[in-house]
């Protein structure tokens, strides 16, 4: 049986999650989130406080779902991911009901793979990475922890996303790709050489 879950977050990021998890019939305990007070948060849930919250709820009883977004840099959500690990926490893998992901792909812990997306077989998404709305994951694609594939990418096979990038919306990478760690790609741009480590891609390149 599922454990029930605790969101941390309750901006859009995590809206689309809570949304993910109502549409698989997950058992939702409510949200975290230092900004709101105490009472109804997002489609009613409870607010359970900020992230001392979780603290109330042994790592045996709960999974966690990390709501923080990737915008630009995954730093932030990198960080939650971490600290609550830290605890013995276990962040729950999230798949909306709509996408389509092969049995032969490996989803590792806190992956999020959203509406419309295709995972392909072969292809392994890191640990608390975001595989945002009908992105495209080819096959044999090996995606890093804590990365942002964001809406309408399209990966093509054996692409290489190091721990900690950010993929832009609608960014096209083609087969065969290297892209290293803390690397950012601008939406819309077209990737046809490998990047280094902390590249910035501001265009096709």
């Amino acid at each position: 049986m599922s454990l029930p879950l605790i969101v941390i977050g309750a901006g859009g990021h995590a809206r689309v999650l809570i949304d993910a998890l109502r549409a698989a019939r997950r058992d939702i305990l409510g949200v975290v989130d230092p900004k709101m007070a105490s009472g109804a948060g997002p489609f009613g849930l409870k607010v359970l406080g900020g992230d001392e919250a979780i603290g109330q709820h042994q790592p045996a009883h709960v999974h966690l779902v990390n709501g923080i977004g990737g915008i630009g840099s995954t730093g932030p959500r990198d960080e939650v991911f971490r600290r609550f690990k830290a605890r013995g926490y276990t962040f729950a893998t999230v798949v909306h009901p709509s996408a389509v992901v092969s049995e032969f792909a490996a989803l590792q812990e806190g992956a999020q793979v959203m509406a419309g997306c295709v995972v392909q077989c072969g292809a392994t998404i890191g640990a608390n990475s975001i595989v945002n709305t009908r992105a495209s994951v080819d096959h044999d694609c090996k995606i890093g922890q804590s990365v942002h594939i964001a809406p309408g990418v399209t990966l093509s096979g054996t692409v290489i996303v190091g721990d900690g990038s950010h993929i832009g919306t609608g960014a096209c990478v083609i087969q065969g790709i290297r892209i290293g760690r803390d690397c950012l790609v601008a939406a819309g741009a077209v990737v046809y050489r490998d990047l280094a480590d902390g590249k910035r891609l501001l265009k096709a390149e």
